[in-house]
């Protein structure tokens, strides 16, 4: 059987972290709740077009883990509510009990082994 407290206090670690990781590159749209990739802080102006393109390309990258983050804290806002729902635990695809090292090493997990890549 699943200990459900010990997986939530997990849940809970993990959803402070991504928020921290998510404020460190982004702020949260209080209109949309969706995070935004901000640029980062310039010590100096940029003087080139090359510059500039590194910016960019920066600002590219922070957006794309950005998005990774999200959905991440997606995910775990998601077991975090479901946590004491009958269903929480068992595959989305089978229905089948989620093996316990893989909710283990991802508490949020959503479906098992077989059914990893779907």
């Amino acid at each position: 059987m699943l200990n459900k407290d010990k997986i939530k206090e997990k849940l809970e670690e993990e959803k402070n972290k991504l928020i921290g990781q998510l404020g460190d590159i982004g702020k949260l749209n209080p209109e949309t709740g969706d995070w935004e990739a901000v640029p980062e802080e310039m010590s100096e102006p940029e003087s080139d077009q090359n510059d500039m393109a590194d910016r960019f390309e920066e600002f590219e990258g922070r957006s794309s883990t950005l998005n990774v983050l999200e959905e991440r804290l997606r995910n775990v806002l998601k077991a975090l509510k479901d946590i004491n729902k009958k269903s929480f635990g068992k595959c989305e695809v089978c229905g089948k009990e989620i093996e316990k090292d893989r909710i283990k090493a991802n508490p949020a997990a959503k479906t098992c082994k077989k059914h990893l890549k779907e």
